[in-house]
């Protein structure tokens, strides 16, 4: 097993312990950490899966096959019988905005949406011209997007007319695990916060969405804090969580700040896994919220600002497995930029924060005859990089206090020098957490500031930090004036 440079034996653990899952867009993980929210030597396990994609925009996953998922993860961390009874809880994230369907006795009825399926684009348009779109962002810190419920909910309607009558309740994903595992579905308040229903100042429902969704607002989980674990009995499979409480699901997104430890306003995290966001923790809400942005609740008095980016690690995989790459991709990416690089686009499942196009899909443009496989790569990964950066313009005013970007994720572990070419666009400092399983670890910490406030934590482990090469400010402040060009001219609604 991989040992990392924070991880603890178990017999050195400091209790209480904790079962930390996170379910990413790549696999399912888990792992037992002890109060300092160290990862227990051993005690950690992975089980990969892909989401089902489809040209019409779907991006789907089988919600029983999650579960089954996570069962065989905590088989595997809660095995060593010297871990005895002292996991104290259990903790979960999931990637935000899934949504199930289910019936009276909380059985699936529809797979899992994902949060970059966007077969419900039409009724996206339809609903930004039935409703005031600015005013809606204002109550529930959300646009009108593929990736919330309110649309989704109207194509259902009219897709799947048999399934939405005999739907019970509309799940997140991590709801719908909790439910088969110990009997209660638990949604935290950041996960019923990515809905884009709920109002980010009162924590209630929008009556106006529920309204133009058509649906009943008993169908939903009331959000709970992570201050609010219930002591469910834990299946006898796993005896040593017998005396736990489990947790309500909280999103990839909260629980990741907390991994890189930004968890004031004066850091940025940027997260790099599959999809990808920049984010800051906030006391309240932002006021005013910038139109490019989401502001969710995720705790009474704190929201989280930012913005997120369907396409970096998919982006990146894309290229690494499409082209044929030279020997050495790393040096493409540490190489000074040059004219010659192709622009791209990179929105191969659409566009999330800050222009909201739901069915964007990827443009290439400055390819020639000359164009090679290293360079066609660096030019996706800069076009990530100018995603970050258009999402750090609009964060800046509404969080002035931002003095760090902490960078983690597995784009980030994979690829650190892509790192320059980040602090190059945003031509602001990136400083890489190297930790692995950051979120997985995020949401490990947000159990224990309930289980064991008073217990000082391990600190973030980081790498480098890599500073802005001023001899470059010119040619990416020209490449991102060119890369807005072509975004207003062939995408912007």
């Amino acid at each position: 097993m991989h040992r990392t440079s924070d991880d603890v034996a178990l017999e050195a653990a400091l209790d209480p312990l904790v079962v930390a899952l996170d379910v990413g867009s790549t696999a399912t993980r888990g792992g037992v950490h002890d109060a300092a929210g160290r990862p227990v030597r051993g005690l950690q396990h992975k089980v990969p899966h892909a989401f089902t994609v489809a040209p019409d925009g779907t991006s789907v996953i089988d919600p029983d096959q999650v579960v089954d998922e996570i069962g065989r993860v905590l088989d595997a961390v809660t095995a060593d019988r010297a871990l005895g009874t002292r996991v104290a809880g259990v903790a979960l994230d999931t990637f935000a905005a899934s949504l199930v369907a289910v019936d009276a006795g909380g059985r699936a009825l529809t797979p899992c949406l994902t949060y970059a399926d966007s077969r419900c684009a039409g009724a996206v348009a339809t609903l930004r011209d039935e409703l005031d779109e600015a005013a809606v962002q204002q109550r529930t810190g959300t646009r009108v997007h593929t990736s919330y419920h309110a649309p989704r909910l109207r194509w259902l309607a009219a897709a799947e007319p048999r399934v939405v009558a005999a739907t019970a309740g509309w799940w997140s994903l991590g709801e719908y695990a909790l439910h088969r595992l110990v009997g209660v579905a638990l949604a935290g308040t950041s996960t019923v916060a990515w809905t884009g229903l709920l109002d980010r100042r009162t924590g209630a429902l929008d009556p106006e969405l529920l309204a133009a969704a058509d649906v009943d607002p008993g169908h939903f989980s009331p959000p709970r804090d992570m201050t609010e674990p219930l002591p469910a009995a834990a299946p006898t499979r796993w005896p040593a969580l017998a005396r736990a409480v489990w947790f309500p699901v909280v999103t990839d997104g909260y629980a990741s700040n907390a991994g890189a430890g930004a968890t004031d306003p004066t850091v940025a995290a940027a997260s790099t896994a599959t999809s990808g966001a920049l984010r800051v923790l906030l006391d309240g809400p932002a006021d005013p919220l910038p139109f490019g942005l989401w502001n969710y609740r995720v705790a009474a008095g704190r929201t989280l600002l930012g913005g997120a980016i369907n396409d970096v690690g998919r982006a990146v995989s894309w290229a690494q497995a499409t082209l044929r790459l030279g020997d050495d991709p790393d040096a493409v990416l540490t190489a000074p930029p040059t004219d010659a690089t192709p622009l791209v686009l990179p929105y191969l499942t659409g566009e999330r924060a800050p222009g909201w196009v739901g069915d964007a899909r990827a443009v290439l443009t400055g390819v020639t005859a000359a164009t090679d496989a290293d360079a066609l790569f660096r030019g996706v990964v800069e076009g990530v990089a100018v995603t970050y950066a258009r999402v750090a313009d609009e964060l800046a005013p509404a969080a002035p206090q931002v003095v760090e970007v902490a960078a983690s994720g597995r784009v980030t572990n994979d690829r650190p020098a892509w790192l320059q070419v980040l602090a190059d666009v945003l031509a602001r400092p990136v400083t890489h957490v190297t930790r692995k399983r950051a979120t997985q670890r995020g949401t490990a910490l947000l159990a224990l500031d309930v289980l064991a406030p008073d217990v000082p934590r391990a600190p973030r482990a980081t790498g480098a930090t890599y500073e802005p090469r001023a001899a470059h400010a010119d040619h990416y402040a020209e490449r991102r004036a060119q890369f807005a060009q072509v975004y207003d001219t062939l995408l912007r609604d």
